[in-house]
């Protein structure tokens, strides 16, 4: 296990497993596996105002959309996600979906531990507290469709 590899974040349905922290280790570029289980529920569509994200899937099928385009990526498919483009993605198959996802600069572990802490909340997740860590992480919720 590298230095920078931290133990895995699990949010609801999802897990994150940072192999390299760019907030941590300077070099600015972050990379993690992201798990998503059959119909777990999902972060919003929204954007990044800082951060390029690219998707690379490695087990199951992922279904990931960056501005209105929808595909349902397989292995060794991946997408593209320039600075303020609105993106989503959620697994609406059979089987868990396993991706490596690279962000530059990096968003960072911690911003997955903040939400985890909120979703898992006595009481259920606040919705202005998921916003505010968002905001404070450069991430933008997108307008509900026809908006």
């Amino acid at each position: 296990m590298q230095p920078q590899a931290q133990p895995a974040i699990a949010i609801g349905g999802l897990e994150i497993r940072y192999l390299m922290d760019g907030t941590v280790n300077g070099a600015g570029v972050g990379m993690f596996e992201l798990t998503v289980q059959p119909g777990a529920r999902v972060p919003p569509a929204h954007s990044h105002t800082n951060n390029e994200e690219i998707v690379y899937v490695l087990e199951g099928t992922l279904r990931y959309s960056v501005d209105g385009e929808v595909r349902d990526l397989q292995p060794g498919e991946r997408m593209y996600t320039p600075r303020g483009s609105v993106h989503a993605f959620s697994n609406p198959h059979d089987r868990a979906a396993r991706a490596l996802i690279v962000l530059t600069p990096d968003i960072g572990a911690q911003y997955f531990r903040d939400i985890a802490a909120v979703v898992g909340a006595p009481g259920g997740p606040s919705p202005a507290k998921m916003a505010e860590i968002m905001t404070r992480y450069g991430l933008v919720l997108a307008p509900p469709p026809g908006h």
